[in-house]
């Protein structure tokens, strides 16, 4: 892929408090806030990115933008670093947000349950309800993208399968 359409391509980055821990996202594409946006280009489907272990996400922003190309441009790539995993720079500015209720009886944030709640929160208080995800995890990732089909059936989530045959 040529390096020059990915230079092209938006990604931004941003800090917010998810679980009252600070987390790193990086929103490949136009759309930062899905949950306020009313327009009718709202995308319909978010490609979710989880990271392996240690979790840093931008390690995955050249994944992102070549997954973000392939596709067209027609659908945002988000990546989300794990709970405890990103420090904010001093010139950066954490976003707040409202966070998931649940969220706030997670004894062991850092743990591996921890970290699968943490995802859950994100989505629940990012992403419209009505918006169908495709989760792609890396290493650990894999395992709290399943435990987060497990755990909410609520969210429309589907896995990529790679392969598969008719």
């Amino acid at each position: 892929m040529d390096s020059e359409i990915k230079e092209e391509i938006p990604v931004h980055e941003e800090f917010i408090l998810c679980c009252g821990v600070e987390t790193q996202v990086f929103k490949c594409g136009p759309w930062t806030d899905l949950l306020n946006d009313q327009s009718a280009n709202r995308p319909k489907l978010l490609i979710f990115i989880i990271t392996g272990n240690p979790g840093f996400p931008a390690f995955y922003v050249t994944f992102a933008k070549a997954l973000y190309s392939l596709i067209n441009r027609r659908f945002p790539v988000w990546i989300i670093s794990h709970a405890g995993h990103a420090l904010v720079p001093k010139d950066k500015k954490i976003l707040t947000t409202s966070d998931d209720p649940n969220a706030q009886e997670i004894k062991d944030i850092y743990g591996l349950h921890g970290q699968v709640e943490h995802k859950l929160a994100f989505l629940r208080t990012h992403v419209p309800k009505e918006t169908k995800l495709v989760v792609i995890g890396h290493s650990i990732g894999c395992y709290v993208a399943l435990q987060i089909l497990k755990h909410a059936p609520e969210l429309p989530l589907m896995l990529p399968t790679l392969g598969a045959k008719k």
